[in-house]
């Protein structure tokens, strides 16, 4: 009888940790870089690769920096909020095209709309991994000093842009 009882506790402790382990919502991994420098990068820009664009750029503004590719569907369902958004023109917007051709990335914004001030191209996905990207789409939210202060893991929704993001942009800009 007792050599059954340290294999059921240790499936008791299994078992608790597995159901707080579901419990958890995967989009609310918390990011090692919120409140940190957003890292640094210099790549070409989507449409003309012979300009490069940098964060260093973007010093003084609140943007958002929102990582996509033209084959992932789950950035085909946020988009039209960026579309949205970018014609409010609350805050300027930077998208980078991740791991993917420059042809399959000009393709897929033609059909989409323009929702970004600018787009960039991170071909190999070394900036992506900088950043920490698990996966396409992310998104980023760096204040006037270049430090992250927000990030969502998957797709924008309207409740998450409604919710959290649009009062931290005006938070952030209102400093």
């Amino acid at each position: 009888m007792t050599r059954f009882i340290l294999p059921f506790i240790i499936f008791i402790v299994l078992a608790a940790f597995l159901y707080v382990g579901l419990s958890l919502n995967p989009r609310e991994v918390p990011s090692p870089l919120i409140g940190k420098a957003a890292p640094a990068f210099t790549l070409p820009q989507l449409y003309e690769p012979a300009k490069q664009f940098s964060p260093q750029d973007m010093k003084g503004k609140v943007w958002l920096f929102n990582v996509w590719a033209s084959w992932c569907t789950a950035c085909a369902q946020e988009h039209p909020l960026f579309v949205e958004l970018a014609q409010r023109n609350l805050v300027p917007i930077v998208g980078m095209d991740y791991k993917d051709k420059r042809e399959n990335g000009i393709e897929w914004l033609r059909r989409g709309g323009e929702a970004y001030n600018l787009v960039v191209s991170d071909f190999d996905g070394r900036v992506g991994i900088d950043y920490g990207v698990y996966g396409v789409p992310e998104t980023y939210l760096i204040d006037k000093q270049g430090i992250i202060q927000y990030k969502q893991i998957g797709a924008v929704t309207p409740q998450v842009l409604r919710e959290k993001i649009l009062p931290l942009i005006a938070e952030l800009q209102a400093k």
